[in-house]
């Protein structure tokens, strides 16, 4: 039985990875489950607790970036603080809508929003623009922290 967990734990990890790029998976939470099934399995012996928060703790960071980073590009080239809500806005109602709605949400939302502050169609454009760029970044930034908890998972069993 330990086997199947194992292997159940690696595919969460391997799912999560792709998920860190493909927006239609929970990547960060689908690793961390995989790194604390297998941490279950081995009775927490070469994963210890301390280990789990700090690494439920990146995970939790990296979660925050994914939400946050299309604002976080709009904001990066001065819009208005009714772009950023539409880019917010925009990226969760995305989510629901699978990939297309995640491309094409934040950056409606923030053209939106900046057409809602009364600025004209170029530079509307332009924050959209600046929103799927943060959007990038976000999805390199998971990838980089799904990596790095993985990395910490294996410094545990390495060194314990």
């Amino acid at each position: 039985m330990e086997v199947v967990l194992y292997l159940l734990a690696a595919a969460l990890i391997v799912g999560g990875v792709v998920g860190a790029v493909l927006p239609v998976l929970p990547g960060i939470p689908m690793i961390f489950g995989g790194i604390w099934l297998a941490a279950a399995v081995d009775e927490y012996q070469h994963l210890g607790w301390g280990w789990l928060v700090a690494i439920g703790i990146v995970g939790a960071v990296g979660i925050a970036l994914d939400f946050v980073s299309a604002s976080l590009g709009a904001k990066r080239i001065g819009a208005s603080p009714r772009a950023l809500w539409g880019a917010g806005i925009g990226t969760t109602v995305g989510m629901f809508f699978g990939i297309p709605g995640l491309l094409i949400g934040p950056f409606a939302g923030a053209v939106i929003g900046e057409l809602w502050s009364g600025t004209s169609i170029l530079r509307s454009a332009h924050v959209g623009i600046g929103t799927w760029i943060g959007m990038l970044v976000g999805i390199l930034a998971k990838v980089v922290i799904s990596f790095l908890m993985i990395g910490m998972a294996g410094l545990a069993l390495l060194f314990s």
